[in-house]
């Protein structure tokens, strides 16, 4: 080579940016081949997802960013690709189904620089997360987590009800229920924060519900629009630095917050970015990816994980009448509670806010109104267990001796709540309030909490999750408030991300027309038949039922049949359905079918086909919606006959109605 072009070379090279490699395309196809994710490594990383022929994500860029300026994902230097396969199945311990096909492909990119991304193919979806193999602790100032989305897509989106810090509303401070926006991507008010999961109209029928798994460590996802209005992107709360405590000694206010999202040992796995993709609203029904995406539990013994029903008190504000004491916050009343859970085979009473003396947020200080040993030695002679309310900061600040203390007394398990954050203390408080709780081999109900991603599969004692618009809106909601289309919105999308508190059992039933917000007093949205389906269409390992006993017992017959109801299964099945307008769901266990439909404010005649029954001959008991369940709510008609040979069967479902069917062989 001659001096001149050695010369040309060596400038050519000192041109080209360090670190920069030749653009690489990888790509991952799912087992059944028809869904594909694209990565593209060039000065950065990107990826797009086609579903067949359809582009569903358009080319995103995948970065995190250190707080020592380290950039992962720009100008990336990869070392391998490695790739490999599963089929597996998983056996939940408490679930909607008894087992899990899991079948993937997975494609991991190393880089230099410590770190991986790890991403995977699903026939019902894909998800990626970063991993670092850093020894050192480090701190992660911010993460780029884009969805760029083709066609200006419409969407349905709920915006968090920010609590009031420093009089200005603050997203970050929410109890994440609120009902759902159905707008164009670019009709999406850039100064509102989502909260996941959120539901994009793909192209030809297709879905696409954005969520995450397996956080355990980390600041959970809000996503707002792009500043291109092309997509959606991640954002995070940052680490909380100055914390007030308000509302009665029971909430934690964030007064500032640090410069970085999350603190971090080193070692550690990132967050799933989950996109499930369906091609029926159906198939939404019965998604597993979230649970499929969660840390395995550790191997051990959880058969003394019990789901079941619960009593609960709070929502009819403790109003039994036709007694000879003063009804409330008492032992006398949850005597009551307790006679009327064993009389119909209900697992659980719970003692929701105020069996603990407000203020000092110390759950050792019981009110004297209440003999805690007393009710828990008369609720286990009568076979019930006995859950506990609790402020997060008072379980907060003594945890373990709390844990320890209550399950040596005999409570069976804690109903957390007031979280109202998911920055990363919080997501770290929600996992060590399983990990104590499972120690003591006690249930843990997290309320007043964002979506779950998983924590139920890592710690099976987790079993119930709020982070949904459920009932208990309907003692403040205001006049706009429309629970019957949520109710047939929210289960395409919340319940995708896994169990739901929401709530159900209302006696008093109400159309429309007639629907008032009481606090003290609170009725429904819809017929009686729609809170008796929403047992089976709702997934929720511990069930309350919101109502008071003394309702409960003037209409024994919806209460037996809701206490016969169980609360996890061993197959679902989604019938028929449609966002937003109508769903209809079955589920078995052991040898018996439950099958449920809910409807919007259209009255609807519904062919059901149960060929999937299978051959014999089977006995229904029908609750159906009454002739004049459109004029007055709580009107229903019971019937039991055989299921027809054809297994083809017509119900009726009246404006806000529902129906739900107990089905056994003969």
């Amino acid at each position: 080579m001659n001096k001149l072009i050695r010369h040309c070379v060596v400038a050519l090279l000192a041109a080209i940016p360090l670190g920069v490699e030749a653009q690489r395309v990888e790509e991952l196809k799912d087992p059944s081949g028809k869904i594909k994710i694209t990565v593209t490594i060039d000065e950065r990383v990107t990826y797009s997802v086609t579903h067949g022929e359809d582009l569903l994500i358009d080319a995103s860029p995948v970065s995190m960013t250190l707080t020592d300026g380290t950039v992962w994902g720009e100008e990336p230097r990869l070392r391998k690709v490695k790739r490999r396969s599963e089929d597996q199945t998983i056996y939940p311990p408490v679930y909607k189904k008894k087992t899990i096909e899991d079948r993937y492909n997975e494609m991991t990119c190393s880089f230099r620089g410590g770190y991986d991304l790890v991403f995977r193919a699903y026939p019902d979806g894909v998800a990626y997360r970063f991993v670092s193999h850093l020894k050192k602790p480090f701190k992660v100032e911010a993460e780029q987590a884009v969805f760029n989305l083709p066609d200006n897509p419409r969407m349905y989106a709920a915006t968090p009800k920010g609590r009031q810090v420093d009089g200005k509303e603050n997203q970050y401070h929410s109890s994440f229920q609120n009902t759902y926006r159905h707008v164009t991507l670019s009709e999406w008010d850039e100064s509102r924060l989502a909260f996941l999961p959120i539901l994009v109209e793909g192209k030809n029928g297709t879905k696409l519900c954005i969520t995450e798994a397996d956080l355990l460590n980390y600041p959970g996802m809000f996503l707002n629009v792009t500043p291109d209005d092309k997509g959606l992107q991640g954002i995070f709360a940052a680490y909380p630095k100055d914390v007030s405590v308000e509302v009665r000694g029971l909430k934690g206010v964030v007064k500032s917050r640090e410069p970085y999202i999350a603190k971090v040992e080193g070692e550690t796995a990132f967050p799933w970015r989950v996109v499930v993709i369906s091609e029926q609203d159906t198939d939404l029904l019965c998604s597993d990816m979230v649970y499929k995406l969660a840390t395995p539990a550790a191997e051990g013994d959880y058969s003394w994980v019990k789901p079941g029903k619960v009593a609960w008190d709070w929502w009819n504000n403790w109003n039994i009448y036709g007694v000879d004491f003063r009804a409330g916050i008492n032992t006398e009343t949850y005597k009551y509670y307790i006679d009327f859970a064993s009389r119909f085979g209900i697992e659980y009473v719970i003692l929701d806010e105020g069996w603990a003396v407000a203020g000092p947020a110390d759950l050792f200080q019981v009110v004297p109104e209440i003999d805690l040993e007393e009710l828990i030695a008369y609720a286990g002679k009568k076979n019930v267990g006995l859950i506990l309310w609790a402020g997060y900061r008072a379980f907060d600040c003594d945890m373990e001796r709390v844990c320890k203390h209550y399950a040596a007394m005999g409570v069976k398990g804690f109903k957390i709540d007031f979280m109202d954050r998911d920055d990363q203390y919080m997501v770290d408080f929600n996992r060590r309030c399983a990990e104590v709780g499972a120690k003591y081999k006690l249930l843990i109900d997290l309320h007043g909490t964002y979506k779950p991603t998983g924590l139920q599969r890592t710690y099976p004692n987790a079993i119930n999750f709020e982070g949904v618009h459920g009932l208990e809106e309907m003692k403040w909601a205001e006049e706009e408030t429309d629970q019957v289309t949520y109710d047939v919105t929210m289960p395409f999308i919340r319940m995708v991300a896994g169990p739901l508190d929401y709530t159900q059992g209302a006696m008093s039933n109400a159309t429309r027309e007639n629907f008032r917000s009481i606090y003290t007093e609170p009725m429904s949205q819809g017929t009686r038949c729609r809170q008796l389906a929403e047992y089976v269409i709702f997934d929720s390992p511990l069930n309350m039922l919101c109502d008071a006993p003394t309702n409960y017992l003037k209409e024994e017959e919806c209460t037996r049949f809701i206490a016969s109801i169980p609360t996890v299964w061993d197959e679902t099945k989604a019938l028929s359905g449609k966002v937003g307008e109508y769903i209809v769901m079955a589920r078995r266990k052991d040898a018996a079918w439950y099958v449920g439909g809910l409807t919007n404010w259209d009255a609807r005649t519904m062919e059901l086909d149960l060929s999937f029954l299978g051959s014999g001959d089977y006995r229904a008991e029908l609750f159906e919606d009454g002739l004049n369940a459109d004029k007055v709510g709580k009107d229903y008609h019971r019937q039991t006959f055989r299921i027809p040979t054809n297994r083809k069967l017509k119900v009726l479902m009246a404006p806000g109605g529902g129906f739900v069917i107990k089905i056994t062989k003969l």
